[in-house]
């Protein structure tokens, strides 16, 4: 017996290593599949408290909605303003709006409701005006011109350098010589900090978005492509990819890039709360599936 202790002290070693492994790699993979359940958010209990009692009045139309009023962007009466995050982003986001999409299935109003000072919401055709902003404006939109986050900031600074250089072209006087030199300077020191300030989403089906990223308003922007990543979106586009994205997922996940690519600074969460009311539905829609049926019950607003 003594002779066989330490075999089979080596056969129990190596068992509880090949358990943990195991163990760890189910646990990578939950995550992968789920990355809504490691989230930093506040509370959830006020939407908990809403769902339970249903359906509420918004104070500004005085619409029945659940949670919020998609059409004013404000929560319902039982959903009280203080009990819900309010973030601050690095960046303002203007989001374009197909007028075919449905308000009540739309995302994009979770961001007007968690950033209301950074957020805005524009329906089709209604576009800002963007032209004379171009070096420090992004469209987030795939395409062969995307360039990846990480790379952002060179290809504004590069338009900064661009339209200095035919200014200067034009400058051709030598009494405007110390105004070149002014303005050159003060586009190097532009080109040295992040030039971009606003970012643009656009909301709709993936089929109804050419219409948008097309109109010759967006055309002279930089486009901008996410890293793949899968969606949680229980409203997924048939014959589409799980790689297409809700708004919010793709609002979100740019601003954890962008915080991480291009400010350089380790992510804690800071935007986590973008999903505030995104992870709390997706859990709901979860827990509703009945065992077997492939339908999901429907949250009405």
């Amino acid at each position: 017996m003594s002779l066989n202790t330490p075999i089979f002290l080596k056969e129990r070693e190596e068992a509880n290593s090949k358990f943990v492994e195991i163990q760890q790699s189910q646990t990578t993979s939950i995550a992968f599949e789920d990355p809504l359940q490691n989230l930093c958010l506040a509370s959830q209990e006020v939407l908990l408290k809403a769902q339970q009692n249903g359906r509420s009045k918004c104070l500004k139309c005085g619409g029945s909605r659940m949670f919020y009023c998609y059409t004013c962007y404000v929560p319902v009466e039982n959903v009280p303003t203080e009990q819900i995050p309010h973030l601050k982003l690095p960046l303002k986001i203007d989001i374009i709006k197909h007028p075919n999409e449905t308000d009540g299935k739309s995302t994009a109003v979770h961001a007007k409701l968690l950033a209301p000072e950074f957020v805005n919401i524009y329906t089709y055709p209604c576009i800002p005006e963007y032209e004379e902003k171009d070096h420090e404006v992004a469209l987030v939109f795939p395409g062969p011109k995307s360039v990846s986050i990480k790379d952002i900031s060179f290809h504004l600074q590069k338009r900064i350098e661009n339209s200095v250089r035919g200014q200067n072209d034009d400058l051709d006087k030598p009494s405007v010589k110390r105004k070149k030199t002014e303005e050159q300077d003060l586009n190097d020191s532009k080109c040295k900090e992040t030039p971009l300030k606003k970012i643009v989403f656009i909301d709709s089906t993936w089929n109804q978005t050419n219409k948008i990223c097309s109109d010759e308003r967006l055309q002279g922007l930089l486009q901008v492509e996410l890293k793949t990543r899968k969606t949680c979106f229980w409203r997924h586009q048939k014959g589409k990819p799980d790689t297409f994205l809700s708004t919010i997922e793709a609002i979100y996940y740019f601003l954890v890039d962008y915080h991480t690519d291009v400010l350089k600074e380790k992510y804690k969460g800071q935007y986590d709360n973008l999903l505030f009311f995104y992870s709390f539905m997706h859990q709901l829609i979860k827990n509703a599936k009945s065992p077997g049926d492939k339908e999901t019950r429907k949250i009405t607003h």
